[in-house]
């Protein structure tokens, strides 16, 4: 190959002794081609400095529309037993919504659980050299997050929540503090002066569902600068009716923000009629057990831009930690439900 030239499929190819068709799929990480080529492929076209024309690439598959590229990417949960129910509800809304979005890019999402009921990471890493895949997308975890045994060289990786240190991934997650302005901006301009915070926070600091601490900074951040009242929040470690109950009389919110939406009855029993007196704001309409006014934290949306911008790593062969991770926060978007009061006017 000449040293001035610019390397290309072909040149790739005959260097090689391999098909045009061969190293094009191999530079795309097809599963069609077997492990050791593909590395000698990927090792010489690095060496060469070979890089794709994306355009190019769209025109051709314009050109071939008989044929459809099919990849596959994992979705990686982590066993936790202790995981809440609800939370449970959540992370398949995720893994629903990202096999979804998979699968209009090209790509089949298999399932993989770690842990005790699954398999370890040094076992997942073989499966996943052998199966070709190069896309990772960890879903939430309950505990702290620690997939840095895994040899993430290999593999693009995405992980659907706030933080994650071992290793340092790209993330995508819920904007909490948007979500929450939204909130009191809403009940501000239904008549609500006193919205009080019921909350549940783990006693385990080492949890990384740590929602409810971002939950709490934007509430008491924002109704400040709303002029809202300053009614202190509730948070408990468990679902408690008669501390709820305790809370809501000595600290009459006028209306009630939370993840429980049992607090309903919880109020009714205190006296409350939601919505003719009292209002509830569910903080996660994914979670509730009825029918509320809220915020859907939009799911759906979430995983699908976990998928696109795993596929856009894969894509571009970006393998490996980033140096500075990049965090793309997703805004929760407000539903009117039968628990406030209708806006006169």
């Amino acid at each position: 190959m000449s040293a001035t030239a610019k390397p290309t499929v072909r040149t790739l190819a005959a260097e090689l002794g391999l098909s045009r068709s061969t190293v094009s799929l191999a530079l795309r990480g097809s599963p069609l081609i077997k492990p050791a080529t593909r590395e000698r492929v990927l090792g010489l076209a690095a060496r060469a400095g070979y890089t794709p024309n994306p355009l190019a690439s769209s025109v051709m598959s314009e050109l071939k529309r008989g044929y459809v590229y099919h990849g596959e990417i994992a979705l990686v949960s982590m066993d936790q037993s202790d995981r809440p129910v609800k939370a449970r509800r959540f992370r398949r809304l995720l893994m629903e919504a990202a096999a979804r979005r998979a699968a209009e890019l090209g790509y089949q999402a298999q399932n993989f659980l770690i842990g005790a009921e699954g398999v370890s990471l040094q076992r997942l890493h073989s499966i996943l050299r052998t199966r070709g895949i190069q896309g990772v997308l960890v879903l939430p975890v309950w505990r702290e997050p620690d997939f840095a045994q895994l040899d993430w060289n290999h593999y693009a990786g995405v992980y659907l929540d706030y933080l994650i240190e071992r290793p340092a991934l790209p993330t995508i997650c819920a904007d909490f503090y948007r979500s929450m302005l939204y909130v009191l901006q809403h009940v501000r301009q239904l008549g609500y002066r006193r919205p009080g915070l019921f909350i549940v926070k783990p006693h385990e600091t080492r949890l990384q569902y740590c929602w409810s601490d971002r939950w709490t900074s934007a509430f008491l951040g924002l109704r400040r600068s709303l002029g809202l009242g300053r009614v202190p929040p509730l948070v408990v470690e468990t679902v408690d009716r008669e501390g709820f109950a305790r809370w809501f009389r000595r600290s009459q919110p006028d209306v009630v923000l939370g993840h429980h939406s049992e607090a309903v009855d919880w109020m009714a029993a205190c006296g409350a009629r939601v919505p003719e007196t009292h209002g509830f704001v569910s903080l996660n309409l994914a979670l509730s057990d009825r029918s509320c006014a809220g915020i859907d934290l939009q799911p759906a949306v979430l995983a699908a831009r976990g998928v696109e911008l795993l596929a856009a790593q894969i894509l571009h062969r970006q393998c490996g930690l980033d140096v500075t991770p990049s965090a793309t926060m997703v805004p929760g978007m407000w539903v009117n439900g039968p628990t406030l009061r209708v806006r006169k006017g």
